[in-house]
């Protein structure tokens, strides 16, 4: 790759805007496409998506797990996702939210992001709770082959706030500490860092009781928009002056237009000029 994950990642929202398409095929969005829950099922549904999507998105988010139930022909399946989808001149965020330690974190390192893998992808999302110095080696690898990290900070799940908005010893919250973390690694990148956070479009904005930081000169990735019921207003509300950076996540919002090619880059394009108040300030 000729140039680090941030400036890609910076071009590509300039560019394609910013929508970030979610390539997850769910038991039930399969059905509602009329397909069967089988390989041959998600193939179908899978690239139809991605040929669909790809080509109008500046990132396409596959869901690892909705592949892997499949076994070794679903890994396959998601293999030509990642090719097709580049093919298209879109970027790769795989979506594994791996976090382990020591050689486990260097090899899924090594499976996601060296460019040897056939399931090497521009960026992956990581878990940090482990401590965010066990992710040293996706951040390495990272750095070595110009591709990017994710990693969860506020999520938007209910149970989230157990461990994230827990105090640590020094008085900051978890997801705060972890923002540090991130603030840190992107430290002097221009024009934007290859390390982001996973901030939920529904995890409500910043006030006096938060401590959170969004500010950390990377990109920032919010699911929950669209079908989930984050919106605009909210991700103006959440990441303010840091909006410009981040990548608005959906799936179902989108994938419930298929299998139709031309309704779903359809809904691509809508969502993305919706979104263009963003960069608007």
């Amino acid at each position: 790759m000729t140039h680090h994950f941030g400036s890609r990642v910076h071009a590509a929202l300039e560019a394609r805007g910013q929508l970030c398409a979610g390539i997850d095929p769910h038991v039930g969005l399969l059905h509602e496409w009329g397909l069967d829950d089988d390989v041959a099922g998600l193939e179908r549904f899978a690239l139809t998506a991605t040929e669909a999507l790809a080509p109008v998105c500046s990132v396409v988010k596959p869901q690892s797990a909705f592949y892997e139930r499949f076994g070794s022909r679903g890994v396959a399946v998601l293999e030509r996702v990642i090719a097709t989808a580049r093919e298209a001149g879109a970027l790769v965020l795989l979506d594994v939210k791996r976090g382990d330690i020591g050689s486990t974190t260097e090899a899924y390192a090594d499976a996601y992001l060296d460019p040897a893998s056939p399931l090497a992808a521009d960026a992956v999302t990581a878990s940090p709770y482990l401590g965010f110095g066990s992710l040293d080696p996706m951040v390495d690898a990272a750095r070595k082959h110009g591709a990017g990290v994710f990693v969860l900070a506020l999520t938007s799940n209910k149970e989230g706030p157990e461990v994230q908005h827990a105090t640590t010893p020094g008085g900051q919250s978890v997801a705060a500490l972890m923002l540090d973390h991130l603030r840190s690694l992107n430290t002097g990148a221009t024009p934007l860092g290859s390390f982001g956070a996973v901030v939920g479009a529904t995890v409500g904005a910043p006030d006096r009781s938060h401590d959170w930081d969004l500010a950390i000169n990377g990109p920032l990735l919010a699911p929950g928009y669209g079908a989930q019921g984050g919106t605009v207003d909210d991700l103006r509300r959440i990441f303010g002056s840091t909006a410009a950076h981040v990548l608005a996540s959906t799936s179902r919002g989108l994938l419930r237009h298929g299998p139709d090619a031309g309704g779903l880059a359809a809904a691509a394009r809508q969502a993305n000029d919706e979104l263009t108040v963003l960069r608007a300030g």
